[in-house]
């Protein structure tokens, strides 16, 4: 979905609920804003995106702690359905929930509360709209098409190595719900076969399983790393760029808040061929400056 093509969706879906209250004295508006922690912290250290979305909120005049509150919530993924009926209970205009398990949640919690997802990987197998074209209900958001766009990281990075035979892929199981996370794996399986690349399948069910699974993929002499679409790993971005670095392995992924990385050993020094990890994009990015004009209709 394209960038104007989300903020006019976003406008529409999120100011029908809103248009009641426009005769009411003024109010300060309430964003539910529901993210993962790695430890379920009230507020991670080093959450780029919600410092983008904070900031690109000032941009339009909405400052937090003035004329805007912001419920920010940063929990583990089974504690994401008592944060959405927590914000829910709160009465809050908007809820914007930064991966699909949170979306999920808030979708059960809530059918009138708008909810603005900007990350979602495929949103009809995920069963938070009815189609692209016709969303239906109170979802909006945009989708990066995980399952299309997976295999062509496959492909990029088979350009780049083109002696490489053994992949391994990183994925959080949990990220998405189960039909997609098969597609995605069944359309990168398709792509391997077809560039003759045996694939290495690592699950991880939390940050804690990490190290182990970089062990693993350097035990089996993969070639390199393909990390699918997950908040969890996006959170654990510093995590896996050490350990890419440990294990010297070209590792590549992508991600919402503009974590792209391909970490590629040449000259014995680990060099960034697209982006690099270690810090944060100057101007705030892309999902997060699309996520405040939803707020910004509020």
């Amino acid at each position: 979905m394209k960038r104007r093509e989300f903020i006019a969706l976003v406008g529409g879906a999120v100011a029908w609920p809103l248009l009641a209250r426009g005769q009411q004295p003024a109010r300060v508006p309430v964003i539910g804003y529901m993210t993962m922690s790695l430890e379920g912290e009230p507020r991670p250290t080093g959450d780029f995106s919600f410092d983008a979305f904070v900031q690109e909120l000032a941009r339009y005049g909405r400052v937090r702690g003035k004329n805007i509150r912001i419920e920010y919530r940063g929990e583990t993924i089974e504690r994401m359905p008592a944060v959405a009926v927590e914000l829910v209970a709160l009465k809050v205009d908007i809820i914007l929930a930064v991966s699909t398990p949170a979306a999920r949640a808030a979708q059960q919690a809530t059918s009138a509360i708008p909810i603005v997802v900007p990350n979602m990987g495929d949103p009809v197998n995920d069963g938070l709209v009815a189609s692209l074209a016709h969303p239906g209900g109170n979802i909006t958001g945009s989708t990066f098409l995980g399952p299309e766009l997976v295999p062509k990281r496959l492909e990029l990075l088979k350009e780049a190595i083109p002696n490489a035979s053994r992949f391994a892929v990183l994925l959080h199981t949990e990220a998405f719900s189960g039909l997609t996370m098969r597609d995605m794996l069944a359309q990168t399986e398709v792509a391997a076969r077809a560039h003759g690349v045996q694939l290495q399948r690592l699950e991880v069910r939390s940050i804690d399983e990490l190290d182990h699974a970089f062990s693993a993929i350097h035990a089996a002499r993969a070639d390199a790393v393909i990390v699918f679409p997950s908040v969890m790993l996006s959170a654990a971005r510093q995590l896996i760029v050490d350990l890419a670095e440990k294990h010297r392995l070209p590792t590549m992924s992508v991600g919402r808040d503009r974590w792209v990385y391909f970490l590629w050993y040449k000259f014995s020094q680990l060099v960034s061929a697209c982006g690099d990890l270690r810090r944060s994009d100057p101007k705030g990015c892309e999902a997060s400056g699309s996520s405040c004009r939803a707020a910004d209709q509020v």
